[in-house]
């Protein structure tokens, strides 16, 4: 367990705390047209008859959702190399292979990635989470796997063949007892003219017998890493605007703010664990907009300005207790 600890990205395995795990893969083409997210995983429910190993598809430019049940004996993991075998398909760090064939939906293909760009960490705050990978029992537990990387390669969905040549994935997991009851998600590594990349998580999170809000934010830009996180010290300012939300980040050296714009029609719905099943209670969309500057806190100069294509935007439970 120590090794998984160290090293997030891996799989975890089944614990009193750990009742579900999942990988998210999102994927977008060199234009920024087209977006898919791909997240295999596993659930143990409560009740035996409830786990099983899942495959869900969602398709941002159509706004359709598939979840794809399979047994929990479809479901194999491996550390070295990493990699996430769900019956015919494989999920890692270097790419993914898919072979779904139902009644409902058809994908076949590989794609592969490089140049993939990590979570800055260190031995005694590994992953995106740091320390709190240390401590047991949280509700949800959460790692940035790749927050950017390049893609090769093409995919037929239901007899449509999506090509990806250069363009764009990011990498995420979650595992713990149950989502959290409120959070907001958004990410894009769609950026006209500079490879940039957001990640944003903020969440209420129980601990112990008290509850707290997290943040884990990190900003990729043209080969500079900054993070906004609980543990650093930074400070989060959430307020709504319209359906939308724009939230400022802090801290002694820099000042980042993100503006999300998205359209009600071009949320899915889709599975996440709570009390025990996975349930309907994830509002994701790939189709939004993040307006994302940086400032330098310092001297009060502008590092960097841009408009995030693709976004996905998570809004789950109620988001705004956050505020």
């Amino acid at each position: 367990m120590f090794k998984e600890m160290l090293q997030p990205d891996l799989y975890h395995g089944r614990s009193p705390w750990n009742k579900f795990e999942g990988w998210y893969f999102k994927i977008t083409n060199e234009a920024a047209t087209e977006s898919f997210s791909f997240i295999p995983g596993i659930f143990w429910g409560d009740n035996p008859k409830d786990s099983h190993s899942f495959l869900q598809v969602l398709e941002g430019s159509s706004v359709n959702y598939t979840y794809h049940q399979f047994s929990t004996e479809a479901f194999r993991a491996y550390s070295s190399p990493f990699r996430i075998c769900l019956d015919k398909n494989v999920f890692s760090l270097d790419g993914v292979s898919l072979s779904i064939k139902t009644d409902h939906q058809n994908i076949e293909g590989e794609l592969r990635f490089k140049n993939l760009i990590k979570w800055k960490d260190h031995f005694l705050s590994p992953g995106s989470m740091g320390y709190f990978n240390f401590i047991p029992f949280m509700q949800c537990y959460s790692q940035v796997c790749g927050m950017d990387l390049e893609i090769s390669g093409e995919l037929s969905i239901n007899g449509r063949t999506y090509h990806f040549d250069q363009g764009r994935g990011y990498i995420e997991k979650n595992w713990g007892n149950a989502f959290p009851y409120s959070w907001i998600w958004i990410q894009s590594n769609s950026f006209i003219h500079s490879r940039t990349s957001l990640s944003c998580s903020i969440a209420h999170i129980p601990f112990w017998r008290t509850s707290f809000r997290g943040f884990l934010v990190g900003l990729y830009h043209e080969g500079s890493f900054y993070s906004f996180t609980t543990m650093n010290g930074s400070s989060a300012v959430i307020r709504e605007l319209g359906g939308d939300v724009t939230i400022t980040l802090e801290n002694k050296n820099h000042l980042l703010s993100i503006v999300t714009k998205s359209t009600s029609d071009d949320f899915l719905l889709c599975n996440g664990p709570r009390d025990g099943k996975m349930v309907p209670l994830v509002k994701e969309s790939l189709k939004g907009n993040v307006s994302v500057s940086l400032r330098d806190q310092k001297n009060n100069s502008l590092i960097m300005e841009g408009l995030g294509r693709a976004t996905g935007i998570e809004y789950g439970g109620n988001f705004k207790n956050l505020y």
